[in-house]
């Protein structure tokens, strides 16, 4: 991040200047109009907007509280520790941590060094980074049901992705934007929230997930990171191998948790894989059918044009000129 940013986050603000003179709480006048810790939308938020952005207050405990909001916490030096359902997560420079609606936690105080970013986002922000995924991503389809619901089960999101830069220069590109007021960009801010969705949907290896049917999510997110790396040659017998699982069980697990089979799945990812290909590139067509891991030309013809109501060379010819986003 760049240097003069980070002194601009690194000041001390208002209310940490009253902490540090002897105010021992946080201030819930600041955050909330009733009796309940929940941090209200109405007092963050200006009215018509879907984001904003506030550095986190350091130098105090916070207490247990909640949010009508879903919460997008990036640390951009030092660390920062939440208590959540109990459990400690300790976020660190690079990373981000996306607490679900209502899902209750606690921060530990903050020293000097500890500079986080809260974004507080309404659930309508994230529509246009859902349609950037696109209408058959089903990892997307169940990341933002994830951040959609509305419950107290302690559910978060918490993407280890120092390492992916093109994360990095996205966050810091809508932190500027945000913190410095530049004219309404909330479009903008969107698409860039959407590109960060996109990356983080590739970077699923790096997620660590806190859902109440935590093992069955795992097998959902293992599953989908499976088809997604090996689609080529994916089976039902080969991850049933790696999860350890008899094939009756894992069935059932996988259409319960993502809500297709696992046919569905591998088809949609070879399909949409075929599509980007046909549009993308001069390979032949039997070519694409081979490199997406049919065997069959004539069961693959037959099912591209179910799925997408034309025939592959139909699909070229329409799509082949676009200039858009594809998965």
């Amino acid at each position: 991040m760049q240097q003069f940013l980070l002194d601009h986050l690194r000041e001390i603000s208002e209310e940490e200047r009253k902490i540090l003179d002897g105010v021992a709480e946080v201030d819930r006048e600041l955050y909330t109009s009733g009796k309940d810790f929940t941090v209200d939308s109405a007092k963050m938020l200006e009215e018509g907007k879907l984001i904003a952005v506030r550095t986190h207050t350091r130098f105090v405990h916070f207490p247990l509280h909640r949010h009508n909001y879903i919460e997008v916490l990036y640390v951009c030096e030092g660390s920062l520790t939440n208590i959540i359902d109990g459990k400690e997560v300790v976020v660190r420079k690079g990373e981000l941590l996306f607490l679900n609606q209502f899902t209750r936690h606690e921060i530990l105080p903050a020293e000097e060094n500890d500079i986080a970013i809260n974004f507080m986002v309404l659930p309508e922000f994230f529509d246009v980074a859902y349609s950037m995924a696109g209408n058959n991503n089903v990892l997307a389809d169940f990341l933002v049901n994830v951040l959609r619901q509305d419950e107290e089960r302690g559910e978060y999101l918490y993407f280890k992705v120092s390492e992916v830069l093109q994360i990095q220069n996205l966050l810091e590109n809508i932190i500027y934007s945000l913190v410095t007021g530049n004219g309404d960009q909330s479009r903008i801010n969107q698409t860039t929230m959407g590109l960060i969705f996109l990356y983080l949907l590739d970077s699923v290896q790096y997620v660590e997930m806190r859902l109440p049917n935590q093992y069955e999510n795992m097998i959902a997110m293992t599953t989908l990171d499976y088809i997604e790396q090996q689609y080529k040659t994916a089976t039902l017998t080969e991850l049933c191998g790696r999860l350890h699982l008899p094939m009756h069980l894992l069935s059932k697990l996988i259409k319960k948790t993502i809500g297709f089979n696992f046919k569905e799945l591998l088809q949609r990812k070879r399909l949409n894989k075929a599509a980007e290909l046909i549009c993308d590139t001069d390979l032949p067509i039997n070519d694409i059918i081979a490199a997406v891991g049919y065997e069959n030309n004539s069961y693959f013809h037959r099912v591209f044009k179910e799925h997408y109501h034309m025939t592959p060379r139909e699909f070229r010819i329409t799509n082949g000129k676009k200039d858009q986003v594809r998965l």
